[in-house]
């Protein structure tokens, strides 16, 4: 017998040359699956994978970032600006520059995104045990900061032995690559590992093309759909970011206006229809729209694709009329079996296909599709009022519909927390596939700028507008000079309300009283604070300025950023539904005993 060939690396050379042999087919193309490795170099990481990323430069780019958090954003924007068809990898040192790390790794968990953290560990020789950085734990020597990265991973490994890696490697993959168990991997880095030396073989390093699995229905689950389908009176799609990660947003809108059934879609769903296809009714739930929600409490069958359900998409499970049917179209068994719903274990592409083919000629009761369309009109007028400009200080929803008249039809716009997604989410007109990109699994303040850095790495070609208060703006800008370095220019439009006003709103609505939440004072230079990381920036006086400052930033060829103030107290009174944010049962202040007497009388609505 012959022995495999083979050949001497150090572990983390080892993880390099394999990292750049794994490919992905994206739309007939073969690219590489890795885009490349954010790494801030420290102890712990520094002389092992430093080593061999420095040795790699044609086969693997390594892009430098000013905060650990900052770059995971970053590689989580790029796999969902891909449709996690390729990812990225981070690399850390052992200490506070992994556990940065830990917040952006919820993200990419909650998002079902695949992002594969290297964060640097402790010695697993233990000579000089403890080491710089290391954490310990008085009960459990095994322990180090890293674990904090096991619930927030996927999959979770510590590389102690350099062989390790033979095994490990594919393990990770095939779950950055699963539709079902697709997530962040962590591979905690051992520092001494990372130099040590084996005769890996060199099978590992071999080309590998990954293919996307797209799992077909049971065949007993399909027909049960169809049929609920079929004796519907009045059925609702509910579109989640499932069908944007199965690439289905073209059958979607298909066997729609074949079929007529109305489409609301989620935060991460929001962009599957053009805004202006026929049944294309918005986003729903507690940022949704008029025409999704009043099609949701008229549905007497609700079809969710893609979508996890949380709390914002069902109302705090309000929404829904009661008694109506739900079916769950999912890959992951977790997501189609929830809320009590008939599930639908399948690729979302192959089962709107399926409905397509099976229920060829049949259409909605027209009292339905006239119900839908109506409100649809009403909406856009509605709409069209809520952002017209003004002569007040303006709303958040007025700064969205200056940015999109002046947005090119491309765009991409990225937000994440505060009051700007609720907004965007029922005003934002998505003219294609893509062009909304919101991370609200997590809701993660800080995302917004790094986040738009991210997309832009995937999507060269387009616009990316960052919406971002100032709020989440302070908690995470430093990727704007990362923008700057790497020539990615990026428009933000900063509307700043002075403060956290969005939590502000609902804190006076629930405890009566607003307690910590605004910035009296120092009034932050947010133009020269801009200008100091390398990017344009100019003070906007009024939306009606914004139109030809989104022009001077466009044609600038740098990141911009456009501050714009905005009044916290204006909100938008259209669309929106009841959100469970629990009321304190009992209070001395008359707001409160009021708000506590709403919330009970709106929790007897829920489900169980």
């Amino acid at each position: 017998m012959i022995a495999p060939a083979t050949v001497r690396l150090t572990a983390g050379q080892a993880l390099v040359r394999w990292m750049a042999a794994q490919h992905s087919e994206v739309d007939g193309a073969i690219l590489p699956f890795f885009g490349g490795v954010w790494a801030i170099f420290g102890h712990g990481n520094v002389a092992g994978l430093g080593e061999a990323l420095a040795g790699a430069p044609d086969t693997l780019p390594v892009f430098r970032a000013h905060s650990e958090q900052g770059m995971a954003h970053a590689a989580i924007a790029y796999a969902k600006a891909h449709r996690r068809e390729r990812a990225m990898a981070c690399t850390s040192s052992i200490g506070p520059g992994a556990t940065n790390m830990v917040t952006a790794a919820a993200v990419a968990h909650l998002n079902r995104l695949p992002v594969l953290f290297l964060p640097g560990d402790v010695f697993a020789s233990r000579r000089p045990d403890p080491v710089l950085q290391q954490l310990e734990d008085f009960g459990d020597a095994t322990v180090s900061a890293n674990d904090c990265f096991r619930p927030v991973s996927r999959l979770f490994d510590r590389i102690t032995r350099p062989e390790q890696l033979i095994d490990a490697l594919p393990r990770a993959m095939a779950v950055l690559t699963d539709a079902a168990a697709c997530g962040p991997v962590t591979l905690a880095l051992c520092q001494d590992v990372q130099a040590e030396a084996f005769d890996y073989p060199e099978h590992l390093f071999r080309t590998r093309i990954w293919h996307r699995r797209r799992p077909a229905p049971d065949a007993g689950e399909l027909a049960r759909l169809v049929a609920a389908i079929r004796e519907a009176r009045a059925p609702l799609i509910v579109g989640g970011g499932g069908v944007l990660y199965s690439r289905a947003e073209a059958a979607l809108a298909a066997f729609a206006a074949a079929t007529g059934i109305p489409v609301a879609e989620t935060q991460a769903g929001k962009g599957a229809l053009p805004w202006d296809h026929p049944q294309a009714l918005g986003g729903i739930g507690v940022t949704g729209t008029d025409p999704a929600n009043g099609a949701a409490r008229g549905a007497d069958l609700v079809i969710g694709i893609g979508t996890r359900l949380q709390d914002f998409t069902t109302g705090s499970r309000t929404l829904f009329a009661p008694g109506a049917r739900l079916c769950q179209v999912n890959i992951a068994l977790h997501d189609a079996a929830k809320h009590d719903a008939i599930p639908v274990l399948a690729d979302a592409r192959v089962v709107i296909e399926a409905l397509t083919a099976a229920l060829d000629g049949w259409h909605v009761p027209a009292a339905w599709r006239s119900t839908y369309l109506g409100e649809v009109a009403a909406w856009n007028r509605a709409l069209d009022a809520a952002t017209a400009p003004d002569a007040a200080m303006p709303s958040d929803a007025q700064v969205v519909g200056a940015v999109l008249a002046a947005a090119d039809p491309d765009a991409v716009v990225v937000c994440a927390a505060g009051g700007l997604p609720g907004e965007l989410h029922k005003l934002w007109r998505t003219r294609r596939a893509g062009g909304y990109h919101a991370e609200y699994g997590l809701s993660c303040m800080g995302y917004e700028i790094a986040g738009g850095l991210g997309v832009r790495m995937a999507m060269p070609d387009r616009e990316v507008i960052v919406m971002v208060g100032d709020g989440s703006y302070m908690m995470l800008n430093a990727e704007l000079a990362t923008s700057v370095a790497l020539g990615l220019p990026l428009i933000v439009v900063l509307v700043d309300n002075r403060g956290f006003g969005c939590i502000d709103r609902l804190q006076r609505a629930t405890a009566g009283r607003a307690f910590n939440n605004t910035l009296e004072a120092p009034v932050i230079d947010f133009v020269a604070h801009a200008r100091s990381l390398g990017a344009l920036a100019e003070a906007v006086p009024d939306v009606g300025a914004l139109g030809a400052a989104m022009a001077r930033a466009r044609a600038a060829g740098r990141s911009s950023v456009l501050v714009i103030r905005a009044d916290p107290a204006r909100v938008t009174h259209i669309g929106g539904h009841w959100w469970d944010v629990a009321v304190a049962e009992v209070s001395r202040q008359p707001e409160v005993q009021a708000a506590r007497s709403a919330y009970d009388r709106a929790r007897d609505g829920q489900g169980a």
